[in-house]
């Protein structure tokens, strides 16, 4: 699934070709593409037709355009294939494309998703520890790319779960924008094994890690994102390259960048992890 620096790609691609635009008319051709929307395909349809996009904003994997009607926004779930794409006029429609709103020029903003895990819903916009968010964000904690962040506090959130620090890594409720990808990449940059308990872990051991957690996002989002397949793209439909860049996810008996040894593959939250033996030792069970 994307995570931050995917989702912010595509938010600044929103921001660049949909942003200021007048949305003329909104169809929908997949159910499960409005499933979060209660009112159903028609309703939202409906509600945006005639709006015109204000801004386009992120919090942590969470991405949502804002319109020229006060308190709406529009919370785009990318889930683990969508895509926003604007498309020029009489572009060809991609086979899956489930939701197409036309905006004022003839061009479409065109939502894409082939496993269909997505979907476009609105919400209502509320007030936050300062900050204006969708009310199906309000619980979600900031990024480490927030210029709000409070490194320190989230230190002193993290030290108080008494759980495996990856856990707590993907806890959108503590910190958020990390998913599978950069959790493991955070944790080989700091040399800590998933599986250590966050109470147990000094402040500055983890705040080492939070360095290393807004570094390897700022890295990956320099270069477009971390993109495997064809299924992650930008606004334009380019992939991102950081793929190439990873230290350790994905990298099963490859020689450790650091010292050599062949990195691993484990099974954690039935997710696949991946850490070099030597550099990530495994804690002592308690």
């Amino acid at each position: 699934m994307p995570e931050l620096p995917e989702v912010e790609v595509v938010r600044r691609g929103l921001a660049e070709h949909a942003v200021g635009r007048a949305i003329d008319t909104v169809t929908v051709t997949h159910p499960r593409a409005v499933r979060r929307h209660v009112a159903g395909g028609a309703d939202l349809a409906a509600r945006l037709t005639g709006l015109r996009i204000d801004s386009a904003q992120r919090r942590g994997k969470y991405l949502w355009l804002t319109f020229d009607e006060p308190d709406t926004a529009l919370v785009v779930h990318l889930g683990m294939s969508g895509q926003m794409l604007v498309q020029p006029a009489g572009a060809p429609v991609e086979k899956h494309a489930h939701i197409r709103a036309v905006l004022g020029d003839g061009a479409e903003l065109r939502f894409v998703d082939q496993r269909t895990f997505g979907g476009w819903a609105l919400g209502e916009l509320v007030e936050v520890n300062g900050t204006v968010v969708p009310d199906v964000v309000a619980h979600i904690a900031r990024d480490p790319l927030d210029p709000l962040f409070d490194r320190e506090a989230v230190v002193a959130a993290i030290r108080a779960k008494n759980t495996e620090i990856k856990r707590v890594l993907l806890d959108q409720t503590v910190i958020s924008g990390i998913g599978n990808i950069y959790a493991d990449e955070a944790l080989w940059r700091a040399g800590l094994h998933g599986t250590r308990i966050a109470a147990d872990l000094t402040r500055p051991v983890l705040r080492t890690l939070l360095d290393g957690v807004t570094a390897v996002m700022t890295e990956a989002l320099a270069v477009g994102g971390t993109s495997f397949d064809a299924l992650y793209v930008n606004v334009n439909g380019e992939s991102g390259y950081f793929s190439r860049s990873l230290a350790a996810y994905g990298r099963e008996n490859e020689p450790c960048d650091r010292c050599a040894t062949l990195l691993v593959r484990e099974q954690f939250m039935n997710r696949s992890s991946f850490s070099c033996p030597k550099c990530q030792r495994k804690p002592r069970r308690r």
